[in-house]
């Protein structure tokens, strides 16, 4: 099944790492993709703002009941959990805290991993929780591919080793080399 869309999630190093990832993206990209990131509850994101000036692509903050659009990168904003809906949509919860985080990149990637099925591409980054792991095994277990920067590679391994203690299967590739395979698909 051709991919239908990409969540990422990371945490500490993000920016650096998004950075490597996001623009190097081309105008015309096909695939929606919605990141998660750790934020601090209380401040203003701005990770769309940061990254709709570096991106070809369409960059915003996603909202609740937006319909997701192909080749609009999403963030996820500060204090929500970020889901995906079966209409490919999305909604926010306030719901509590996933491993002290909010928005969880686990709640994204199994929102999505039902949404999408087989049509997803998880990518775990850089971070210093397990946030991510959970979600990215939903996503190889639907059929989904699994993409993780390898441990080694990232400002911090903690979040890349969890998902591939989870997800032996999943693809570990440096942040070059997951830019080169987001050219391909």
């Amino acid at each position: 099944m051709p991919p239908e869309a990409i969540v990422i999630g990371a945490s500490a190093g993000a920016v650096e790492a998004l950075t490597s990832l996001l623009p190097a993206l081309k105008p015309g990209f096909r695939l929606p993709i919605i990141v998660v990131v750790h934020l601090p509850a209380d401040r203003r994101s701005a990770m769309a703002e940061l990254f709709r000036a570096k991106c070809a692509l369409t960059v915003v903050e996603a909202e609740d009941k937006d319909p997701i659009v192909a080749g609009t990168i999403y963030f996820a904003p500060p204090d929500y959990h970020l889901l995906v809906e079966v209409d490919r949509s999305f909604s926010l919860s306030c719901d509590a805290p996933v491993l002290f985080s909010r928005p969880s990149i686990d709640v994204l990637f199994e929102s999505a991993a039902d949404a999408y099925g087989p049509g997803l591409i998880g990518i775990v980054l850089t971070g210093a929780n397990a946030d991510g792991a959970r979600g990215l095994k939903a996503i190889i277990s639907e059929g989904g591919v699994g993409v993780v920067q390898t441990p080694s590679s990232a400002l911090a391994a903690a979040m890349p080793e969890a998902a591939l203690q989870l997800s032996p299967t999943a693809k570990a590739m440096t942040l070059q080399a997951i830019a080169a395979y987001l050219e391909e698909i």
